[in-house]
């Protein structure tokens, strides 16, 4: 193409003449002096037009099965691809990172699917929903081996034994409730709380089980007797319903978060709270300990990220962000820890600095869950925006 003189805007009035060979023309579009600034901030992000940062997925996969807001996920304990969702239009499936084909919807549910768990020697897989059922079924034949239920209530979330096939859910009844999975039948009812049961787990070595619960108490059973060894409540705990709750590898101590800004630590054999971690302002929505450090992390609708040292029962480093922190997952035993955001953003932080090491972007609303894949690879978020989406955290272990 042969073009002669100067384009508009370069020359000293703007006006000059371009000449352009006419078999090279395709199409005539008239450019204003004020249209350069826009096309050159185009230009700056790749001239595709999209520019705007906000338009950057960092993802390496993206799961669409969902048609509505998607609010848990849980990635397979042994086989590193498998994941299972689960979400507000009553759905759940079972899918493989990296692969369009193959999915299994987890049918069954006619309520929200709150709470999706894979069994510790990922045979099974449990989805919880708000319909008052949970559904178990078998990842190898992918057939539905059984369905679990209670009072007819939804349930909030469910839990795994550590060795075995049985479960515990927490359920707006204010009971949780107990079953053999391989049998699909009720083991044990846990009652004693008096509004819904909105966190819990057994302990890491199965012999206790602790619940958080919307009427502000803790309470720590024997799951063979369903008995409530200790109550904790009033005074020098929290105030208002209990939102989440992690337990350390010992088995000897539990940390939970609370509506009321405020983050505690009992002593799983006495019942005692034996210290407070003060420095949120808004309620807590997530707790998470780490496995190899005697840290613990909170993140708060303050904007905060929290890293504690347990046994100090002090502040190690805070880490903000631009917008409530809705979820958080330690990557296995390194010294990272992920956080999801309202932002739609999923952060990389190194609890030993307090530094941001990674932000990933893809998602267009709340992030609602993360999940670590087996070998610490990958990392797994949902959000509000309908999508579940992989992101590459290999370089993070």
């Amino acid at each position: 193409m042969s073009i002669s003189g100067e384009l508009p805007g370069e020359g000293s009035d703007g006006e000059e003449e371009v000449f352009i060979n006419e078999e090279d023309i395709i199409h005539e579009i008239t450019i204003d002096d004020e249209d350069l600034p826009d096309r050159d901030d185009d230009d700056e992000d790749g001239g595709d037009g999209m520019g705007d940062s906000e338009d950057v997925d960092d993802s390496t996969y993206i799961f669409q099965g969902h048609k509505d807001e998607v609010f848990t996920v849980a990635c397979s304990p042994t086989d590193t691809s498998l994941v299972a969702s689960g979400g507000k239009d009553d759905r759940g499936f079972l899918w493989r990172i990296g692969s369009a084909e193959g999915a299994l919807e987890l049918t069954g549910h006619s309520d929200t699917v709150s709470t999706v768990a894979f069994s510790s020697d990922g045979n099974l897989l449990a989805s919880g929903s708000f319909d008052g059922q949970i559904n178990v079924w078998n990842t190898a034949t992918r057939a539905l081996q059984g369905t679990l239920e209670g009072s007819g209530s939804g349930f909030e979330w469910l839990k795994w034994h550590p060795r075995g096939h049985l479960i515990i859910a927490g359920s707006e009844d204010c009971n949780v409730w107990m079953w053999n999975a391989d049998h699909s039948t009720i083991l044990n009812t846990f009652a004693g709380h008096s509004s819904t049961v909105t966190c819990g787990d057994f302990t890491p070595d199965g012999k206790l089980v602790c619940t958080g619960s919307d009427d502000a108490t803790l309470r720590i059973w024997d799951p063979r007797s369903a008995q409530s060894r200790h109550v904790v409540r009033g005074h020098g705990y929290h105030t208002d319903g209990l939102t989440c709750l992690s337990i350390t590898l010992d088995s000897q101590t539990v940390v939970s978060g609370s509506k009321d800004n405020s983050v505690h630590i009992v002593n799983v054999n006495s019942g005692q709270v034996v210290g407070s971690l003060v420095g949120h302002t808004n309620s807590i929505e997530c707790v998470g300990i780490s496995s190899s450090y005697g840290w613990a992390a909170t993140g708060s609708m303050d904007q905060k990220l929290i890293i504690w040292d347990l046994a100090h029962q002090s502040s190690r480093c805070v880490c903000e962000h631009d917008e409530g922190v809705t979820s958080l997952a330690w990557l296995g035993s390194s010294r990272y820890v992920a956080s999801g955001c309202i932002d739609g953003k999923v952060r990389i932080w190194d609890s030993l600095s307090g530094d941001c090491a990674r932000a990933f972007s893809g998602h267009a609303d709340v992030v609602q869950s993360l999940a670590i894949a087996a070998d610490g690879n990958a990392l797994v978020s949902v959000s509000t925006d309908g999508s579940a989406r992989v992101f590459d955290i290999s370089m993070f272990k």
